[in-house]
């Protein structure tokens, strides 16, 4: 058992086994030698030699193995060890075309800020927990932010192991988090009546439409930008979510964040009027519903947006809260004043209502100040016995 976990191991009467993985390949030669102690030894010292010239780059299969099928199979491969700063920057090159362009540049930071000055001239097959987690360990960062950090590295190395360059994938299975206490609420933060209407008044036209429909509607800053007259239906209420325009598109809109993001929304009364009001500012213009009150152009992204609406809230004097409070704000008016939790969930693009419920949760109790009352009358020995007739016994 000891000698297996060194790699070497007899093999038959007249030979030893001896296992390596090269280019994250598990490969294992026979060598024609009696298992004796000492023959086991030799083996032992062969394999430490073959590990050290895998490790410079200097192994040659053929020479070492000249009868090995294994010798065939890695013939037309150079001899050069594959760092994982290779690996990375070729795996970027094939997401390019297959993933949303917000998504890609985030994938791109975390390779080339954080991944390559790790790990990148590590040799692809010496990366495993123990190394990521060192590394890990010392970054001042929150769970989120740790967590997007391996959510790419796992991605990146379940590639290298499908092209077998290397064994396992290390972070499979495996997430490196702290104990940290819990954030309230998702950093939800809503702005007051009294806030709304501070802000709207320190808008100019253009920019006061676009702020009223997100307030009531709760839509993304992203999905906001990207919204065309044809998506809007006025005579019956509705708008068509189905795409999105971030920074990282450079103007090609995208798919929305998640296929639930792909609904019909219900417009509210307050959403409607600003829609009306924005119709004789950008709909003879082009399909782009909100434009730049300057330029007149669609909104480039929502770090555009961001330096707007920096300065409306502080002319309008409310305390900064980014854009995506908006969101956060609709979700919190249309719980208070008793809306069901699944309708608001639908209307902001979730698959259900458990998020609704996690996040808004603390507005929830607040939709009826009676609640519970009828659980009361229906079951509560002394409701019904003050109740008289009119309550229905309990099935």
């Amino acid at each position: 058992m000891g000698r297996e976990r060194r790699g070497v191991s007899p093999a038959s009467e007249s030979s030893i086994q001896i296992s390596f993985q090269y280019r994250g390949v598990r490969c294992r030669e026979k060598i024609p030698l009696k298992p004796t102690p000492a023959n086991l030894k030799r083996a032992e010292q062969h394999r430490a030699a073959i590990l050290h010239a895998i490790s410079t780059g200097v192994f040659d299969y053929a020479a070492t193995f000249p009868d090995s099928p294994r010798a065939r199979q890695f013939a037309d491969i150079p001899g050069q060890v594959i760092t994982t700063e290779q690996h990375l920057e070729n795996w970027l090159k094939t997401q390019r075309q297959h993933i949303k362009a917000s998504t890609f540049e985030g994938y791109e930071k975390i390779v080339n800020n954080v991944l390559i000055p790790w790990f990148g001239d590590l040799a692809l097959t010496e990366l495993s927990r123990r190394v990521i987690r060192a590394k890990l360990d010392t970054l001042p960062a929150g769970n989120k932010r740790l967590a997007n950090i391996q959510s790419v590295l796992r991605t990146a190395l379940t590639f290298a192991m499908n092209d077998e360059l290397i064994e396992s994938n290390p972070l499979y299975g495996w997430t490196y988090a702290r104990q940290q206490p819990p954030k309230e609420d998702d950093e939800v933060d809503p702005f007051t009546i009294e806030e709304q209407a501070a802000i709207l008044s320190a808008c100019p036209p253009a920019p006061a439409n676009l702020v009223q429909f997100a307030l009531w509607t709760g839509l993304r800053t992203s999905e906001l930008i990207a919204l065309d007259w044809e998506d809007v239906d006025l005579k019956r209420k509705t708008a068509s979510i189905y795409k999105a325009l971030t920074h990282a598109a450079k103007g090609e809109a995208e798919t929305t964040k998640t296929r639930a993001g792909k609904r019909v929304v219900r417009l509210l009364t307050p959403a409607l009027e600003a829609l009306r009001a924005q119709r004789s500012i950008s709909e003879t213009r082009g399909e782009c519903i909100f434009v730049h009150h300057r330029t007149g152009e669609r909104w480039t992204g929502d770090q555009q947006l961001r330096k707007v609406w920096v300065s409306i809230l502080k002319k309008a004097d409310v305390r900064y809260r980014r854009p995506y409070q908006t969101r956060h704000t609709y979700a919190s008016m249309m719980l208070s004043a008793g809306e069901h939790p699944m309708w608001v969930a639908k209307q902001m693009g979730h698959s259900d209502w458990t998020m609704i419920a996690r996040i808004y949760g603390r507005w929830m109790p607040d939709a009826d100040v009676g609640a519970g009352s009828k659980a009361e009358q229906a079951f509560n020995p002394a409701s019904r016995a003050t109740a008289g007739p009119s309550i229905k016994k309990a099935v």
